[in-house]
C-alpha cells in the first residue's frame, strides 16, 4: 500500500513551499498523520514537524440531457499538508 499518491502542484501550495516550508500531497484516505510523516521522511530524506490532513468530499453534478437526468460525482480524496524542518526542502521536479 502506497500512502503517497502524488504531490499536488499549484499555485497555492507552490507559494506555501516557497514561503513556509509546507508541501502538499494527495494520500491514501485510511493513512494516519504518523503513517504519512514516515512515509514523506523515507521518500525525501527530510525531517517533518508538523502534519496537518483534509478529508476533501466528492462533488455531485448532474446534467439534464436528451436521454434523461445523468448524475455522477467526483471520487473523494484525503490531503496532507507536510511541514518540513527549517533549511530543508523538497525537490518536486526532480523526477518529472
Amino acid at each position: 500500500m502506497s500512502i503517497l499518491i502524488k504531490p499536488i502542484i499549484t499555485e497555492k501550495a507552490t507559494a506555501d513551499s516557497e514561503l513556509n516550508n509546507k508541501y502538499a500531497f494527495v494520500v491514501d484516505n485510511k493513512a494516519n498523520k504518523i503513517e504519512i510523516k514516515d512515509a514523506v521522511e523515507s521518500a525525501y530524506g527530510v525531517s517533518v514537524t508538523k502534519v496537518r490532513t483534509i478529508n476533501v468530499r466528492p462533488d455531485r453534478k448532474t446534467r439534464y440531457t436528451k436521454t434523461g437526468v445523468v448524475t455522477g460525482k467526483t471520487s473523494a480524496l484525503k490531503k496532507a499538508l507536510v511541514q518540513v524542518a527549517e533549511g530543508e526542502t523538497i525537490d518536486l521536479y526532480s523526477n518529472l
